[in-house]
């Protein structure tokens, strides 16, 4: 986005971190537990967090030649650390995750639109604008701003005669049948 912040969602992060001692401790060890949850720890609170994780990991990958997990792992916090400032991020009020995104896209879009034998072309945004609205707990401030933007003036005219339109032509086969139910008045009938 530009002029936005560009966040690295922390969980997906973590998942490299993860990766990468337990290529070198195993996974499961108790070693990669520890190791994990510090690193994890720094790389979310401390304003250098980034900075520690890839100090941490060096060793790890000169230690561990031919663990490639490490490698790769070590190389994804060097090519995004300006996108691992989650610290600074979090203390402005801004999510360091997408679940929450995630979890809007589940229950806004998919919930709606992906229902069994539905397609949707250029309409999709009329249900999910409003939708969107609603499940944030905007709908009447939103609404109120709408009819507001979209006001028409309306002139309603005085002494107007409806007019109904003309009943329809019957069919020849609903006559007849009319013709055979109906018998002439007579005086047989009236009494």
């Amino acid at each position: 986005m530009p002029g936005g912040t560009e966040v690295l969602d922390f969980f997906h992060a973590t998942e490299h971190l993860h990766a990468a001692i337990a290529a070198a401790y195993g996974d499961g060890a108790r070693e990669t537990c520890h190791r994990y949850e510090t690193l994890r720890d720094t790389l979310r609170d401390d304003p250098e967090g980034v900075e520690k994780v890839i100090r941490a990991l060096k060793p790890l990958a000169t230690k561990h030649s031919r663990r490639e997990a490490i490698t790769r792992s070590l190389s994804y916090f060097r090519k995004h650390r300006h996108r691992m400032r989650y610290q600074e991020v979090a203390a402005q009020g801004l999510m360091i995750g997408s679940g929450v995104v995630e979890a809007a896209c589940k229950t806004l879009v998919t919930q709606r639109l992906m229902l069994s034998g539905m397609y949707w072309g250029r309409g999709a945004q009329a249900i999910l604008t409003p939708r969107g609205w609603d499940q944030s707990d905007r709908f009447n401030e939103a609404w109120a701003l709408l009819a507001a933007t979209y006001h028409a003036k309306v002139t309603v005219l005085a002494n107007v005669i409806a007019l109904r339109p003309p009943p329809r032509p019957r069919s020849r086969a609903a006559r007849r049948q009319d013709e055979v139910y109906t018998l002439p008045a007579g005086p047989a009938q009236l009494m």
